[in-house]
Parts: structure tokens; sequence; C-alpha cells
């Protein structure tokens, strides 16, 4: 079992920046590539990030590239996503997941899951 726990999320204005967070109180995160996904009301989970359990690699949904970053310090037992540039359509509850070893880019690949935080972009 690998607990996740995501934190960071809030109301914004379109055009502004939030940093989420996911951290784990396990110490085999370190061997886990994580992903960051997202879903909206009424709308089918969709991916966002992903990093490399060494974070030597990662991949973006192209919605997102440019604007968002992901990241991790094993030390810490924690990835980022640091979002900037944020767009109403961004409004979702975003999910971080785990997947041992290699990064992968649907929902379907990840073994564990995080509670979600709600995200929200005015307008």
């Amino acid at each position: 079992q690998l607990p996740l726990t995501e934190s960071g999320g809030g109301l914004v204005q379109a055009g502004g920046s939030l940093n989420l967070s996911c951290s784990s109180s396990k110490p085999t995160f370190s061997s886990y590539s994580m992903g960051w996904f997202r879903q909206a009301p009424g709308k089918e989970r969709e991916f966002v990030a992903t990093i490399m359990w060494s974070g030597s690699s990662t991949g973006y949904a192209d919605s997102v590239k440019g604007r968002f970053t992901i990241s991790r310090d094993n030390d810490k037992n924690t990835v980022y996503l640091q979002m900037n540039n944020l767009k109403p359509e961004g409004t979702a509850v975003y999910y971080c997941a785990a997947k041992y070893y290699r990064m992968g880019y649907s929902g379907g690949d990840y073994d564990y899951w995080g509670q979600g935080t709600q995200v929200t972009v005015s307008a």
C-alpha cells in the first residue's frame, strides 16, 4: 500500500497560480513514478502530467504544456504540480497517483490514488 495525500487546491482567478502537493508516509514512494490527473464535473478523468520515479523524465498533456510543471522531492516523499496561467477549464478535482517504476499516461496504469483536491478557477 502507498497512501497518498494531496493538498494545495483552492479558488484562484484566471491567470493565477497554484502549487499542488502530494505526499506519502512510505519511503517506498521513491520507487514509484507519479502522475497527476483531473476530473471536471460531468467529464471523464484526464491525464495531466507524469514524472519518473527518479525525476529524470516528465510528460504532460498538450493542454497544460508550458503552463504546468511536475517535480518531486524523494527525500520528502512528495510530488508537486506547479500550475501557472490557470484557465477556467482547469476547474476540477486533481488527483495524484502512483505507478511502480515506469511513467504512465493512462489512469488504468496506476496502482494507488489520493483522495483529490479541488481546484476552482474563476473567470
